[in-house]
């Protein structure tokens, strides 16, 4: 499951967003979730610990060359959504804060820890203050890790390094969070490396009224001569044994009972219910792309030095652009082949 959050207009630039994405397990314990615009979405998940909820809030800051007013407008808009948070639950704070925290942390050493990078930004106080309001600790200063761990961005030319993407736990909470470190094998397309927290907290499934999978018969034996005659006589039979019944005192509502127990039970007897086969959604020649690029971005990350690095980047920036060609052509082709399969299942030929 996918939740996003975007711009409201429609002509609005192709800027900004957030989302989450759910595995199976978090979707089950989803609870709810709202959108907040262009920068902020927030959900809140059932754990295992009773009573405690866990709050994810996804976020994208304006950067630091950004108004004041814009950066304003945000952290007091951030503000508002953590504090709707209730004190005795998880909060996850993270995204792309754009802000730089940096190694010294005299004042705040609660909050942040001594393995930052850097020195700190204007918007590293913005979020440092925030944090410090909030007793948020800033996961990413918490780990010893190497440098190349820790960086979140990397420029263009390979020349600058930040640690701007960010994971923060409140304190009364901070034994859960395990570990924090950059993960640069991620096959993405982006010049942000992917971040990621190791946690001991444990989803619990949200019960919610509990609704009856639809259960769909096997209509394409219709198509078989002899199945359809098998299914004429049984249906005939059983609506023949119905005349009497219809005759009496009888209502609506039992007449429409009696025919949908005839009509289901004939397609249960005869033709049985409908299996089903998870479509094959991505080609061999897709994974040999995803297998190329991916092989790419490892060269990137092992070069030597800085002049490799340089042209592998310049590389795989231009098979990015063939590779971005390639994938409409073939999301045009499975659409079609999609829409193939469909028609054939409706019998349409």
């Amino acid at each position: 499951m996918l939740l996003y959050s975007g711009h409201e207009k429609e002509n609005a630039p192709h800027t900004q967003g957030v989302a989450l994405m759910l595995s199976k397990v978090a979707q089950n314990a989803l609870v709810e979730w709202e959108s907040d615009g262009s920068r902020i979405i927030k959900a809140s998940f059932k754990t295992k610990k009773e009573g405690i909820l866990m709050n994810i809030i996804q976020c994208y800051a304006p950067t630091n060359d950004s108004n004041d007013d814009i950066k304003d407008q945000f952290y007091e808009r951030l503000q508002s959504i953590i504090e709707k948070c209730p004190r005795k639950d998880l909060i996850i704070l993270m995204g792309d804060l754009n802000a730089k925290v940096g190694i010294d942390n005299t004042g705040c050493e609660d909050i942040i820890r001594r393995h930052g990078l850097e020195q700190r930004n204007e918007n590293g106080e913005r979020f440092a203050n925030l944090c410090a309001f909030n007793k948020l600790v800033i996961g990413g200063t918490i780990f010893p890790h190497k440098r190349i761990h820790k960086a979140a961005w990397i420029s263009p030319d390979h020349t600058t390094e930040n640690q701007i993407d960010h994971i923060c736990i409140n304190k009364k909470f901070r034994r859960t969070m395990e570990d924090v470190r950059t993960r640069r094998g991620a096959d993405i397309d982006s010049d942000h490396h992917l971040v990621v927290a190791k946690m001991k907290v444990k989803l619990k499934k949200n019960w919610t009224t509990k609704q009856t999978a639809i259960q769909r018969f096997n209509t394409a034996f219709l198509r078989d001569i002899d199945k359809l005659n098998e299914f004429k006589i049984a249906l005939n039979n059983r609506f023949q044994a119905l005349q009497d019944l219809l005759k009496g005192e009888t209502t609506m509502e039992d007449n429409w009972k009696s025919i949908k127990e005839a009509l289901t039970s004939t397609c249960q007897e005869v033709l049985g219910l409908k299996k089903h086969h998870h479509q094959e959604w991505i080609s061999i020649e897709t994974l040999d792309k995803i297998k190329k690029r991916k092989n790419k971005k490892a060269a990137i990350n092992n070069s030597r030095t800085r002049a490799e690095k340089v042209q592998e980047q310049a590389e795989y920036t231009a098979d990015m652009k063939r590779m971005n060609r390639n994938w409409k052509e073939l999301e045009r082709t499975t659409q079609d082949r999609v829409g193939w399969r469909m028609l054939a299942d409706f019998g349409i030929p």
